[in-house]
């Protein structure tokens, strides 16, 4: 006889599979199509149909989110709300999802993927291990696959006989304009930049992931190189002619110009991967100090990266005694922001109420940070995770941040108790904003950086992207010295503004006049003004017009919005021009 208890446990049971199944195959939708948008990226290159692939990048941002609406549609036909949010069914459930996916190659997404429904149903509250994987389920290495992921071709001395088996293995579907020429070209640079002991040694080997890796215009064969017991990176750029075959564009061996290609400021690869861990692992070994989440990220998965941000900060958090602070440099208008000093973060809150003169909303923001999200950042622009409710110890805050951040930011950040709950934030790596950096700089690195900022601008301009506010201070300088644009509230699409000339006055009186004497529309744009408006010291005011007169010019934004309306694709590469072979090619290309 069983009582009511047994009748119970196994209700419980039957309702907590039949959700697991829900959820895995919601997540089972999610990589199908997934693989689907990734793996039609090698098609998208060889018909060299650019606008189509920034379509399909978009495309695949947004299915995660659509595929966690239709999980909560079903579930909603499937569980009344009452019994969905008992969090003792959810303990049932994740018992039943762990034996689901024990066996997948794929069980960290898995869990992500249930972790954010989760979070859907009880709005970011309840996160406790019991009830979804705050942790892995798994803390042991991961099961092998067996999988090849990569191919191995020795070298034997003779490195252009090896690149030429590289180059022919690549599975592009589309030939080498001149194979020969590449292929001594990429010999004689990696010769030269080889180091004696590599180049010469007995061993020495490419290992060459099998799949590609397609962005924008570009195919990426990534790889490394390894001899001596020692490994270096392999990047191999291959361009599309558009009219003869492809051709190999550069070889990047240096880590720094590496990680700068997989960086958090560019858009996501397509590449077609059956066992995303192993390729992440593989590329750990190209860029060890890359965090784990920006390499998920890195190749589409930017929600598992999500997740191991979060595992990451948490244990930082908890190991750590420093406390969060205000960020040095100029107060945001539209945005609080601090930091732990330790750890490469900032966070974000948007204000209560805004400084005079911006005037937009909350969820107007909030659109412009999706909007960048979606985008082509073209290495220029920074990534964000968006959180909710996030719960901090209090002693984790320095005091006087704390209450800034109560003061200022009181609908996205409270206390209870001894907790901090943040209830929406956005995180981003950590930058030197770009005008402490320059109070700090010599001579030669302000003339440096100056032309990066002015080349930042140029890049996002023919990614169909102003910034609005320029200032020096919306902008930071990362680890390589790259900069990066980070304030996105005046953030709009470049083919919206209108760029005008000054008209000239009609006598002298209106030049002394406080107010304009020419009519200013919404979304009109003077380049003229930009001097003053950017630069109080001259000195820099002067250096910058001398590096990129340009922008001053109302007709070169013109141009690249007839460009862009045109419907050419004005690709940004994450490598500089200088870093080309030099053959003439008719591409549009902006230089790094």
């Amino acid at each position: 006889m069983s009582s009511d208890y047994d009748s119970d446990e196994r209700g419980n049971g039957q309702q907590g599979q039949r959700l697991a199944a829900t959820v895995l195959h919601g997540f089972d939708e999610y990589r199908s199509r997934f693989k689907h948008i990734s793996s039609d990226a090698r098609r998208r290159f060889i018909e060299a149909d650019w606008r189509e692939a920034q379509q399909a990048s978009a495309a695949r941002i947004n299915l995660y989110d659509e595929k966690v609406a239709a999980t909560m549609e079903r579930l909603g036909r499937a569980f009344e709300p009452e019994r969905l949010s008992e969090c003792t069914l959810w303990t049932d459930a994740k018992q039943h999802y762990m034996a689901l996916i024990d066996q997948r190659l794929d069980y960290k997404l898995a869990e992500t993927f249930y972790n954010s429904i989760f979070c859907n149903v009880f709005s970011h509250r309840h996160i406790r291990d019991d009830w979804m994987f705050v942790s892995s389920s798994r803390q042991e290495p991961a099961r092998h696959s067996g999988l090849s992921i990569s191919h191995r071709v020795p070298v034997k001395g003779n490195w252009a006989c090896a690149l030429e088996s590289v180059l022919c293995e690549a599975p592009l579907g589309i030939a080498f304009e001149h194979q020969g020429r590449d292929v001594t070209l990429g010999a004689e640079m990696l010769l030269d930049a080889l180091p004696a002991h590599v180049r010469d040694a007995p061993d020495a080997a490419f290992e060459v992931l099998r799949n590609v890796f397609y962005r924008n215009k570009g195919a990426y064969l990534v790889g490394r190189i390894e001899a001596s017991g020692e490994t270096l990176p392999l990047v191999l750029p291959v361009l599309h002619t558009e009219r003869d075959g492809v051709y190999l564009d550069t070889v990047i061996i240096e880590p720094e110009e590496v990680s700068i290609i997989f960086s958090f400021t560019r858009a996501y690869f397509q590449v077609e991967i059956e066992v995303p861990g192993e390729v992440v692992g593989f590329l750990q070994t190209l860029m060890p100090d890359k965090p784990i989440g920006e390499l998920y990220a890195a190749i589409g998965f930017y929600k598992h990266g999500k997740t191991e941000l979060f595992r990451g900060l948490n244990e930082h958090v908890a190991s750590r005694s420093d406390q969060f602070i205000i960020a040095p440099g100029v107060r945001g208008m539209v945005m609080a922001v601090f930091v732990l000093p330790s750890y490469r973060l900032v966070f974000k809150l948007i204000k209560d109420r805004f400084a005079p003169g911006k005037d937009m909303s909350r969820d107007q923001v909030r659109e412009k940070y999706r909007l960048v999200k979606r985008h082509d950042r073209v290495g220029r622009l920074a990534d964000t995770q968006e959180f909710s409710n996030f719960v901090v110890g209090r002693d984790h805050f320095a005091p006087e941040c704390l209450a800034e951040l109560l003061e200022v930011c009181g609908s996205s950040i409270s206390l209870r108790g001894n907790k901090v709950l943040i209830r929406h934030c956005y995180t981003e790596r950590m930058m030197t904003p770009l005008n402490l950096y320059l109070a700090q700089c010599d001579a030669e690195e302000t003339r440096a950086v100056l032309n990066d900022y002015g080349n930042a601008i140029k890049q996002l301009a023919a990614a169909d992207i102003f910034p609005g506010d320029m200032l020096l201070k919306n902008f930071g300088v990362t680890r390589h010295g790259r900069v990066v644009f980070y304030d996105y509230d005046e953030i709009n699409y470049l083919t919206e503004c209108n760029f005008r000339e000054i008209p000239e006055a009609r006598y002298p009186e209106q030049e002394l006049a406080s107010e304009p004497w020419y009519s200013v529309g919404p979304n009109d744009i003077f380049p003229e003004e930009f001097g003053p408006f950017l630069f109080a010291n001259m000195e820099l005011r002067k250096l910058f017009y001398e590096l990129h007169p340009e922008i001053f010019q109302a007709s070169w934004w013109q141009g690249l919005q007839d460009a862009i309306l045109a419907g050419r694709v004005i690709d940004v590469y994450p490598y500089r021009n200088k870093r080309r072979f030099g053959i003439d090619r008719s591409q549009d290309f902006i230089d790094d």
